[in-house]
């Protein structure tokens, strides 16, 4: 039978989602799990899409293909006990065959976290970035509209990127205040590599002044990571929904 899983993790002492040779990955902590309830089976997880290190997750899927007769809701349990702390199986639900957690992806929405207090907490530095600067928030919302709809998204994506295609559809960008923090949610259809850190440390430069925004227009036409702001860190990145 097939199983689709909902996890969340906490991507601090991960060197990102995907199997990476000699370092401790998310992927690797779940298919360890799930080779110790197979008796030394291993057994390959697909999921919805990866993380790079430091990345967090409120809501990642995976799927596995399993010939034991453990009662659906027994395997968040049983995964449970035998991941880190750093990682939960939320739940778990059988779907047919058909199923992929990767290509049947409809939306997935981001989450990136600025914390605008004066002084940075130490106990939130691994889950927000400190961004004490003033910023004009509504010439950030000015330049996310830009950004919304279908585009040839070469500018926001890393110049390591491997794809070919580009274009990506992105439903809405929205940038919310609560109290000291400043959330970006993005959701679309699909993201490239480093594609959501780019928008986010793009759309901080529009809110400090360097960049106006009509200038995204400009970025998003030139095709050229060059032409785009910085990519934000790592750490204030959340892959919070994924829809299907």
């Amino acid at each position: 039978m097939r199983i689709k899983c909902t996890v969340s993790y906490d991507g601090s002492q991960f060197y990102g989602y995907q199997v990476q040779p000699g370092q401790r990955s998310v992927q690797g902590e779940l298919e360890q799990a799930l080779q110790e309830v197979h008796k030394g089976e291993f057994v390959r997880i697909t999921a919805s899409g990866r993380t790079d290190a430091g990345v967090h997750a409120m809501e990642q899927v995976f799927h596995f293909d399993t010939a034991l007769q453990i009662p659906v809701d027994k395997w968040p349990v049983i995964l449970n006990q035998k991941i880190g702390r750093d990682v939960a199986v939320l739940s778990a639900e059988r779907v047919s065959e058909a199923f992929h957690a990767r290509f049947d992806v409809n939306t997935k929405e981001y989450r990136y976290i600025v914390d605008r207090s004066a002084i940075a907490m130490p106990f939130r530095r691994h889950y927000t970035v400190h961004y004490p600067h003033r910023m004009n928030i509504e010439a950030m919302r000015e330049a996310a509209v830009h950004l919304e709809g279908e585009h040839d998204f070469t500018s926001f994506s890393s110049a390591k990127t491997e794809v070919v295609d580009r274009v990506r559809i992105i439903d809405f960008i929205k940038i919310e205040e609560l109290e000291n923090e400043l959330i970006f949610r993005v959701r679309g259809n699909g993201f490239l590599y480093n594609m959501v850190r780019i928008i986010a440390g793009t759309l901080l430069e529009v809110g400090n002044g360097k960049y106006q925004p009509e200038e995204i227009v400009e970025m998003i036409e030139a095709k050229d990571r060059n032409a785009a702001g910085k990519t934000a860190p790592a750490h204030g990145l959340y892959l919070w929904e994924v829809n299907y």
